[in-house]
């Protein structure tokens, strides 16, 4: 690519000229203003109350994990197995 050649197009189209620009006769008077929606101040409040909640359930855990400790804590095979059977369709269907 040759710069030189730019330098001979803006001389064509006088792109190296200054615009006068006057003000329009539609241009608003006053202040900019900025209104934001009831939805938009609902998903903030949400994405507030979600970043305060923790990511896991301590006590749910803490429960388990004692009760996996002592021995008392059992899970049925038959639902743990149609449980991730029917994820499993489910993520497969997407696809």
């Amino acid at each position: 690519m040759r710069i030189e050649a730019y330098n001979k197009v803006t001389e064509i189209y006088g792109v190296n000229r200054a615009r006068k620009i006057g003000k329009s006769k539609y241009a608003p008077i006053g202040r900019d203003k900025v209104e934001i929606s009831s939805h938009a101040t609902d998903l903030k409040v949400a994405k507030e109350a979600v970043a305060g909640t923790p990511d896991t359930r301590e006590d749910l855990v803490a429960d388990i994990k004692s009760r996996i400790d002592s021995g008392s804590y059992s899970v049925d095979t038959g639902d743990f197995a149609s449980v991730l059977l029917s994820r499993y369709k489910e993520l497969s269907d997407k696809e």
